[in-house]
């Protein structure tokens, strides 16, 4: 379990460091301030570029690392949250029925 955590902290990290690295070059290859060669070499980088990409990562449940049954508001599973509203911990939620 804690192999999970910190893989996944360690995937999320190198997609956040190469996230900006890919958004500092696609800036320069765009910008026709700088010289040709260099926005020929950024676009070359960003085009030969085959790691950090978002795909990699998963969101998994903060409580039981679940990631078949997760709710991407809460960042629990379907099963933890419906036992913190059932216990009274978040609330403002009901069952809805029509």
């Amino acid at each position: 379990m804690k192999k999970l955590f910190a893989k996944d902290r360690e995937n999320r990290q190198v997609v956040k460091q190469l996230e900006l690295k890919h958004f500092v070059l696609k800036q320069i290859s765009t910008n026709s301030n700088f010289v040709k060669t260099a926005r020929w070499n950024a676009l070359y980088t960003l085009i030969h570029s085959k790691q950090g990409s978002k795909t990699v990562l998963s969101n998994r449940c903060v409580k039981t690392i679940n990631k078949k049954t997760f709710h991407k508001f809460s960042n629990l599973s379907r099963m933890v949250f419906l036992k913190l509203i059932k216990s009274g911990e978040i609330s403002g939620i009901r069952k809805s029925s029509w």
